[in-house]
C-alpha cells in the first residue's frame, strides 16, 4: 500500500485529515513557538472543528500551545492567529479568567490545551511567556 504521508508532509510532521501537523517535543513561550512554526512555513494550529479539537486532544500528552490569543485586541476578544474570530469554544470551567486577578499569574493572553481533561472543556488562558509544547499546522 502506498503511503501518501511521506509525499505530502515534511519529515517529522503528521498527516491528519488532509492537514500537516508538527507536534513539538520541546517547550517554549507562545511567541517562540509561533516563530518556530513560521520558520517551518506554518503557523500555530487554528482549531476549526469539533473533529479537529477531538483529534488533537487525543494526541497530545503535555500542556500545548494553540494559535489563539487576545494580545492584540481589547481584553476578552479572542482571535486565532489567522485573524478569524473564535466561534467554537472549548474553555475549561470559568475560563478564560486572565489569572483571576491574582498578580502571581499575570496577564493570561495565550491559550493552551490542558491534558487529561474532557475534550469539550480543555482550553485554558495562560501567560504567553510560560514554556509549553506547541502544535504547528500547514497544508501539504
Amino acid at each position: 500500500m502506498f503511503d501518501f504521508t511521506d509525499r505530502t508532509c515534511p519529515a517529522g510532521w503528521r498527516m491528519l485529515s488532509c492537514t500537516c501537523y508538527f507536534f513539538s517535543t520541546t517547550s517554549a513561550s507562545w511567541e517562540q513557538s509561533r516563530r518556530d512554526c513560521r520558520n517551518k512555513g506554518a503557523d500555530l494550529v487554528v482549531i476549526e472543528s469539533y473533529e479537529e479539537q477531538e483529534l488533537l486532544t487525543k494526541i497530545i500528552k503535555k500542556e500545548t500551545w494553540i494559535g489563539l490569543n487576545d494580545r492584540e485586541k481589547a481584553k476578552g476578544v479572542w482571535k486565532w492567529i489567522d485573524e478569524t474570530p473564535l466561534t467554537q469554544e472549548y474553555w475549561w470551567n470559568r475560563k478564560p479568567d486572565n489569572g483571576g486577578g491574582d498578580p502571581r499569574w499575570g496577564e493570561e493572553d495565550c491559550v493552551q490545551i490542558v491534558v487529561d481533561m474532557k475534550m469539550e472543556e480543555n482550553w485554558n488562558d495562560r501567560q504567553c511567556e510560560d514554556s509549553l509544547q506547541w502544535i504547528c499546522e500547514k497544508l501539504p
